[in-house]
């Protein structure tokens, strides 16, 4: 099995000469990824380091795992990697089923939804990706565990943090409601 830097190391080889949309190199991401997901184990680091990487580049499920990619880390991948003719939504509700591709993909949104990046954006695509980041994290931040949740986000973008505490106590209440509706 590879270590974690050992991934992060094919990360960059995998990634090398791309650059995301504010043209920073690629790997600068998926390591920010990475490392918001750390602390809840190295196989959800190594998950975060290459969940583009099928996506990317020209690297596939079987190529990672005949690298020495465990299993369950590039299934976690395979889980966040769009499907052509998938639509973004349906892809974020496919994810949430998988509480793993959950966290890497609530820590993949908070770092594209960081406002330094989104700052180098063109004012209207910024606010489209805004949005379409605003409404996947309501079905992402549902479905996984608070404790995560705010964890990958102090990490990764502290700026979300009052908008998850937010929802978050909405959605508290709301299941308190219901509790006290049925007695």
């Amino acid at each position: 099995m590879k270590s974690l830097a050992e991934v992060d190391e094919l990360a960059a080889l995998a990634h090398a000469g791309q650059v995301d949309k504010a043209g920073a190199p690629y790997v600068e991401h998926v390591r920010a990824v990475a490392a918001a997901l750390a602390p809840l184990g190295p196989h959800l680091a190594m998950a975060g380091l290459l969940h583009d990487v099928i996506e990317d580049t020209a690297w596939t499920a079987d190529r990672l795992r005949a690298d020495g990619i465990p299993d369950g880390v590039v299934a976690v991948v395979e889980a966040v990697t769009n499907r052509p003719g998938t639509p973004y939504e349906e892809k974020i509700r496919r994810i949430a089923e998988n509480p793993d591709a959950t966290l890497v993909k609530i820590a993949d949104n908070a770092h594209n939804s960081r406002v330094d990046r989104a700052a180098a954006l063109p004012p209207a695509q910024r606010e489209r990706l805004a949005a379409k980041y605003r409404a996947a994290r309501d079905v992402l931040w549902a479905a996984a565990d608070p404790a995560h949740v705010a964890a990958i986000l102090t990490r990764v973008n502290p700026g979300l943090l009052p908008e998850w505490e937010e929802r978050h106590h909405e959605r508290a209440n709301r299941e308190e409601e219901g509790d006290s509706g049925g007695r």
